[in-house]
């Protein structure tokens, strides 16, 4: 049984941070605070789908920020990756393990997907670990 587990199937919520439903960075929070102890900011103008520039912004700025850095080599668990959807980084996942992660599968629930097929493969545009984890050295895009 993987600490995944427990999360497939919350479902989908905008603006959710909370196990009665959660948006994709709302998983991570949910993730982060149950399995970690690590309580990440709310964002709460992060979620609609229909503001892709406004959610890009606060992905740059959390990788921006001193508490996230990139990961280079093979992703671990609880790692955070992050995809373009159209020309804007609009999607986030938890790494499970190299190859697969877990997110909200649109406006569903959250699922299990692999990272090396699929639709996810080429919209990869970084993997980033909280420094409470750890940190790894220079930026490496993708997830290979």
């Amino acid at each position: 049984m993987s600490w995944s587990d427990r999360y497939i199937g919350l479902r989908w919520e905008p603006f959710g941070r909370g196990r009665a439903g959660a948006d994709c960075w709302g998983l991570i929070v949910v993730v982060y605070r149950e399995e970690l102890g690590i309580e990440l900011p709310s964002y709460l103008g992060y979620g609609s789908v229909d503001e892709h520039a406004e959610i890009a912004a606060l992905i740059a700025g959390a990788e921006a920020s001193p508490l996230w850095q990139p990961v280079t080599g093979a992703p671990g668990p609880f790692d955070v990756a992050v995809f373009r959807r159209g020309r804007w980084d609009t999607h986030l996942g938890l790494i499970v393990r190299p190859g697969l992660m877990l997110h909200m599968d649109g406006e569903d629930c959250a699922k299990l997907a692999p990272l090396t097929s699929g639709r996810w493969k080429n919209r990869a545009s970084g993997v980033f670990r909280h420094v409470s984890r750890g940190v790894e050295a220079p930026l490496q895009r993708g997830l290979a």
